[in-house]
């Protein structure tokens, strides 16, 4: 379902120090920006970033960027991560309206990454459009140019067929899978933080994909 366009979104963000305004300026000096050398993480499509801020506000001494191309959905989560970090500073946190497609324009193997999360992206399931999934072979191979060795991508998803094919795409790749389950409810994963969407495919008996990918 799209979301109805919300007018104060953009000006709102405009107005927020965690909203990067700029960030191809900041592609190799994302550790200025942060004015740290903290692990950096990457939540692509943080969407209205309940997940976001939860892992934020949990890890302090990490440094993450949150990054979607819908000015609305990045207002909802500056909204949210203000929200539970109140009162406390958000320091450890950016926003980014960017294309995660074009991704290796705003990110080097001087900004190395130590972990991706990819919750629920779009399936695009109509075979010429499977390459703009964010799990495509392509896109992995974006990825890899600021990835760290031995960093890992967190991948969730209540669609079945983009799962299976995404496995293979992380094997084709060079990635090891490390860990994976088809009902995350019932597994045994401790570390999970559920997302907005998690909760509705969870309530709707419909089982959430989950794996742990590796680069070696």
């Amino acid at each position: 379902m799209r979301m109805r366009n919300k007018k104060w979104a953009r000006p709102e963000l405009e107005q927020c120090h965690f909203f990067v305004q700029d960030p191809l300026s900041l592609r190799t000096h994302w550790a200025d920006e942060f004015q740290n050398h903290h692990p950096i993480q990457l939540d692509l499509g943080c969407g209205k970033g309940v997940f976001l801020s939860a892992l934020a506000q949990q890890n302090r001494n990490i440094n993450y960027l949150g990054i979607d191309i819908n000015y609305t959905i990045l207002g909802l989560a500056k909204r949210n991560i203000e929200a539970l970090f109140n009162p406390a500073p958000i320091q450890n946190v950016r926003l980014l309206f960017f294309d995660i497609r074009r991704i290796e324009l705003i990110l080097s193997d001087q900004d190395l990454v130590d972990r991706i999360y990819i919750n629920f992206c779009n399936p695009w399931p109509k075979g010429k459009h499977k390459k703009r999934r964010l799990t495509h072979p392509a896109q992995l191979e974006r990825y890899k140019t600021f990835l760290k060795h031995g960093g890992e991508i967190r991948f969730k998803t209540d669609d079945t067929e983009l799962f299976e094919d995404s496995i293979s795409y992380f094997e084709s790749t060079g990635f090891t899978i490390t860990y994976l389950t088809r009902d995350l409810l019932h597994s045994n994963f401790t570390e999970n933080i559920t997302t907005e969407h998690e909760q509705f495919f969870t309530s709707q008996n419909i089982p959430i994909k989950f794996l742990i990918a590796r680069l070696p």
